[in-house]
């Protein structure tokens, strides 16, 4: 199959290139409008649809996995301009994407979010069925976005992910490994759940369904279309997380004494009410697909020796 991959300088982007270089059974096209230095990387605007159909009648797409989002929370609730900018690439450039893939009758991988759950006080972990209520600009976008695929009635497998980090880019997981050496003390929430989802992890997972596809990719329908849910297994609140990125850094040599402390969400006022419970359940994608998935300290680990090594 030919496989094109918008946002490819992102974390996720990024996980996929690695793996499509031992991939022998497809043929990849790297697409950001970012390009980085020793990465060959197609300039592709996705919120212009001409562009889009252009490039996929062209290179004979048979898959998009689209990786791209405006991910910056805070900023979309304070700024009008990149509020617009979000909903450009969360909600309107999904549509232009499922609606190319819809004209070559092809499968659309869309990156979905756990924000689509903002309002709900759940405490138990969110299936695919429950109706989700985003509370600020970025899960609203992205649950239009969601809405729009489903209208274009393209071939379409949308999975909703939480707490991405990775090696690359800017994330979590790099920020509190570059704290906890830098500060003596540290305050983190832990009034706000979730699960850590390792991105080479889901960028398996995605390979994984890219193989399935392609053995029914001749039908006019996919059966296996649909919104799945995918981050590593278990638990842990924000607080939790950072007190294992400490603890694993100190297993891999890295030692570092920052005495983290548990605090409550709104001793850090933010613009947008973030989502207390979001933990997502995986059964779903796991029959489906048949996919394994780590329990997140084990992926936390094997990310986290590559960052310390490298």
């Amino acid at each position: 199959m030919k496989i094109l991959v918008t946002g490819a300088n992102g974390q996720l982007g990024s996980e996929m290139r690695l793996l499509a270089e031992a991939d022998t059974n497809n043929e990849y096209i790297f697409t950001d409008v970012n390009q980085m230095e020793g990465r060959t990387t197609i300039h592709l605007d996705i919120t212009n649809r001409e562009a889009v159909c252009q490039m996929v009648q062209a290179e004979g797409i048979d898959a998009i996995v689209n990786c791209a989002a405006w991910t910056n929370v805070d900023a979309c609730e304070t700024d009008p301009e990149l509020a617009s900018l979000a909903h450009k690439l969360n909600a309107l450039a999904p549509e232009n994407l499922a609606l190319a893939m819809k004209q070559v009758n092809g499968l659309l991988v869309h990156i979905s979010t756990d924000y689509v759950f903002g309002a709900e006080p759940y405490n138990t972990p969110c299936n695919e069925e429950q109706q989700g209520t985003p509370t600020g600009v970025y899960g609203q976008t992205k649950k239009e976005g969601e809405q729009r695929i489903l209208a274009t009635e393209c071939k379409h497998v949308i999975i909703r992910t939480a707490w991405l980090y990775s090696e690359f880019g800017k994330n979590f997981c790099r920020t509190m490994l570059q704290l906890t050496a830098e500060r003596p003390t540290l305050q983190v929430v832990y009034d706000q759940c979730g699960t850590p989802t390792y991105a080479l992890d889901l960028a398996k997972a995605i390979c994984t369904i890219l193989a399935d596809y392609a053995n029914a990719r001749t039908s006019n329908t996919y059966a296996k279309t649909g919104i799945y849910h995918y981050s590593n297994l278990g638990v842990c609140s924000w607080y939790d997380f950072t007190q294992m990125i400490q603890h694993t850094a100190c297993l891999l040599g890295s030692p570092r004494q920052c005495d983290i402390r548990p605090c409550r969400s709104n001793q850090y006022p933010s613009p947008v009410k973030r989502p207390a419970y979001s933990v997502l359940d995986k059964t779903k994608i796991q029959t489906t697909f048949n996919i394994e998935i780590p329990y997140w300290t084990d992926s936390l680990r094997q990310c986290m020796e590559n960052l310390i090594n490298n």
